[in-house]
């Protein structure tokens, strides 16, 4: 029999009533033992849910897709998984059922995570076929032929009025888009201007009245995708007013916060136009689902915002892009079929399943849980029918359970009402969107006790459901990895392969070959959005170490094309840098192999020169690392190496430079061999932190400081136990102690074989480092990405407890 002395059991009881009342239990302890009761509600709310009350038409909740080539890779997933993903975004009664889809018109130009392909690359030559936007709101009309589908511009091809967004070219650049929907048999709702560019009165009255002109008088002008400024204009301007049919604005709730606070300015207000949140979010697909329950309430309450759209819908780019799990979904392993469902959607579903477009807000059955925003908010919805109601209610911030007592009036539905309901402090798959206990009113009356941290939907609705599939577990794409890009159509993109910059689809190949080919189709640099950088595109796992990339290429005019490898964390908002090795070839003969960081640095590591490759004649490339060592090759001929140790790991990819429509074929990626190990390879995760050891930016060069980040089965969070005791990454670096005093960091080195460079794992998850006889440890008992890790003494804390995987 195991005892606990008197302080353990203490300790141990105020933990478990710390737990207790976070779930809405009271916990009376008493010499150890814990006695339970149930917590007390706080004064009971009366709510009148008043179908006579006046308030705005609901226009509805859903997501974007775009603002970055956040949906890339769901295009590319297998079935049955890509269309079980697709049914828990859109799906009615299924998952997230999103009620409108805004969709990127593409540019050729990153906007935030990724470029996406123009209709038109150059003047008059418009595909309708391009990219995945197209495609995608098909799939969602497929769903859900009641969802509604706004367009909008992030950047243009530079062709469009030499470089002004603002320009005539513009507005029928935005025709020729709706022109290319109506082939896909997608009618269009809205259209925006230029995100987050602000806007220009005469540009959008001429968008007006061309559309009007052109067919296109039903769709309605969103203005600005901005903030809220353009409402002064409104008011002031009854030509520019006639214009604008909806003011929508970024983060109203304020950018990446609480959304809390939803307030709207008074000439925004007093305009009469239907107000949004045309871009809200930009959280992880989980962690962000607090701040949507509240926002998607409050911005009705606060600011009469009729429409809430997260940015992102779909969280389907690789791990070393900007904002990697963003959106409803995570669903960024094409090769596997791994995805997950995300906390955020099935906050969305809380009220989309329950409610439709055209619903009107109740004014007088919504507002704040006994008038404090602390407890929470609440707002009421009638269908069309003015029978059915939904009421949602969120109890994010509340301390305790409350009783609600529902009064309902004014010819709405007085029969059975269904409650469902999402645990948002729960990991639980199973504590989301959950069905509770019907309750039948009496009289019209009923009550109904909400605990703390939830969304509940109170409905007369019946129809809702949450989905069953579920994906396979997550895998790596291993290698090796082909592909001769012949069994695309012209416009395609090649599976995996990603646009940052530019715009890389699938063409006809020149230079005399047949079959299809890969093409840089951007001929002059695009009206940005983000920082230019040079076109290139990325494909593959960021835990690729040692190996060969090889591809046939075609220069199609001066200029110049690369192979990149070990490509891995990409910029985003300052200098659009790549942590990536190049090899650059030009017409002329130059070669060079390169090194680029996320600062935009570039470095060469060796050049020389070649009889002229010309343009249109193909020729074939090869980049090839082991280690630190990395060798270059033009037309099967070694032209040059380099040994650097800067970037361990990363993706494949293509390169040219501005406008060069470079082509592209034959692309084979094979392993390598690069150093020792041999032991058991996995990650170290620490207990307190749920995250990995890792070498940032998949550096290799000695001295660099090992830290904790997010899992992501990079090359750099691989660690080899080997018969010596040591600890490899990259076949061929020891983690290492710096000194042998506690803060003495930890770091990566040459492996030596010292005792500096020797680890015990022990039974109670410490690992030490018998010379020392200190303990890896998480400076400062951190637990966010970036914490550092050193030596220190040891002290049983969890940010010194390790897991091996």
């Amino acid at each position: 029999m195991t005892t606990f002395g008197k302080d353990t059991v203490d300790s141990r009881s105020r933990l478990l009533r710390r737990v207790l009342v976070a779930l809405g239990v009271v916990a009376l302890v008493v010499g150890g033992v814990v006695g339970l009761t149930a917590a007390p509600a706080q004064a009971a709310t009366s709510i009148t849910v008043n179908g006579a009350s006046g308030g705005r038409t609901f226009d509805g909740v859903g997501a974007i897709s775009g603002g970055g080539g956040n949906s890339r890779l769901l295009i590319d997933y297998p079935e049955p998984e890509r269309g079980q993903i697709l049914d828990y975004l859109f799906k009615p009664g299924y998952g997230a059922a999103v009620q409108m889809l805004k969709i990127e018109i593409g540019g050729d130009t990153n906007s935030t995570s990724g470029a996406e392909p123009s209709i038109e690359h150059t003047r008059g030559a418009v595909n309708c076929d391009v990219g995945y936007e197209f495609w995608l709101a098909q799939q969602a009309k497929a769903r859900n032929p009641n969802i509604k589908l706004y367009g909008l511009a992030w950047g243009a091809p530079g062709w469009i009025g030499n470089g002004n967004f603002w320009s005539t070219d513009m507005v029928n650049y935005l025709v020729s888009w709706l022109g290319c929907a109506k082939q896909h048999n997608l009618p269009i709702d809205y259209l925006g201007g230029w995100n987050e560019r602000g806007y220009n009165v005469g540009w959008y009255e001429n968008l007006r009245s061309t559309l009007n002109s052109s067919g296109y008088s039903g769709v309605k002008i969103v203005g600005a995708d901005s903030d809220w400024t353009i409402a002064n204009d409104i008011n002031s301007n009854p030509a520019f007013a006639s214009a604008i049919s909806v003011i929508g604005t970024h983060y109203p709730c304020g950018y990446r916060s609480s959304q809390a606070n939803c307030g709207v300015p008074a000439a925004a207000t007093s305009s009469g136009k239907t107000l949004w949140a045309s871009e809200n979010g930009s959280d992880d697909y989980n962690t962000g689902s607090q701040a949507m329950a509240r926002g998607i309430n409050r911005g009705y309450i606060d600011g009469k915002m009729t429409a809430y759209l997260n940015w992102p819908i779909v969280a389907a780019i690789t791990p070393n892009l900007p904002y990697p799990t963003m959106g409803l979904v995570l669903a960024s392993q094409p090769w596997s079929g791994h995805y997950s469902v995300g906390k955020n959607a099935w906050v969305q579903a809380q009220t989309t399943q329950f409610t439709a477009p055209g619903w009107h807000y109740l004014d007088a059955s919504s507002g704040y849980l006994g008038g404090n925003r602390n407890n929470g908010s609440y707002v009421t919805l009638k269908s069309t029918n003015n029978s059915d109601y939904s009421t949602v209610i969120e109890t994010v911030d509340a301390g305790s359970a409350q009783t609600l007592n529902f009064n309902v009036t004014g010819g709405l539905s007085t029969g059975a009402v269904h409650v469902w309901s999402t645990n948002l402090n729960s990991n639980n798959q199973a504590d989301y969107f959950v069905h509770e206990a019907d309750i039948t009113p009496s009289g019209g009356s009923y009550s109904l006790t909400v605990q703390p941290g939830r969304v509940y939907t109170v409905t007369t609705t019946t129809g809702q459901g949450k989905g069953t599939a579920a994906g396979p577990a997550s895998g790596g794409l291993s290698l090796p990895y082909t592909d001769n890009f012949d069994n695309y159509a012209t416009g395609a993109e090649a599976k995996y392969l990603m646009d940052w910059q530019g715009a890389f689809e699938v063409a006809g190949c020149g230079g005399g070959r047949a079959g299809q080919c890969v093409r840089q189709m951007s001929a002059q640099a695009p009206i940005t959005w983000d920082t230019l950088s040079d076109p290139h595109a990325m494909l593959g796992e960021v835990s690729w170490s040692n190996y060969t990339v090889s591809s046939d290429v075609l220069l199609e005019k001066s200029g110049y094309a690369e192979l990149m490898g070990r490509a891995n964390t990409q910029s985003y908002g300052g200098a659009g840098g790549l942590n990536a090795y190049h090899l650059r070839v030009s017409e002329t003969g130059a070669w060079s192999i390169l090194s680029s960081n996320t600062n935009a640095n570039v470095s060469t590591l060796a050049h020389g020169t070649v009889a002229a490759l010309g343009t249109n004649r193909w020729h074939s490339l090869a980049l090839t690392f082991a280690g630190s060592a990395i060798t270059a090759s033009i037309d099967g001929v070694t032209v040059g190496s380099a040994n650097d140790r800067t970037w361990g790991a990363g993706q494949a990819g293509y390169a040219t430079s501005q406008g060069e429509t470079a082509q592209f074929d034959n692309l084979s990626i094979t392993p390598g061999s690069g150093g020792g190990g041999g032991g058991a390879t996995g990650t170290i995760v620490g207990t307190g932190s749920g995250r990995c050891v890792d070498v940032p930016n998949a550096s290799q060069t000695p001295g660099t400081q090992v830290e904790l980040w997010d899992c992501n089965g990079g090359a750099n969070q691989q660690w080899t136990a080997t018969a010596a005791s040591e600890l490899q990454v990259y076949g061929s670096d020891c983690l290492d102690a710096a000194g042998q005093s506690a803060g003495a960091k930890v770091d990566i080195a040459t492996c030596t074989g010292g005792a500096n460079q020797k680890w015990s794992t022990n039974a109670d998850g410490t690992i030490t480092n018998p010379q020392s006889g200190l303990c890896l440890d998480a400076t400062g008992a951190g637990t966010g990405n970036g914490t550092l890790i050193e030596l220190w003494t040891c002290n049983g804390g969890s940010n010194q407890q390790w897991i091996r995987n």
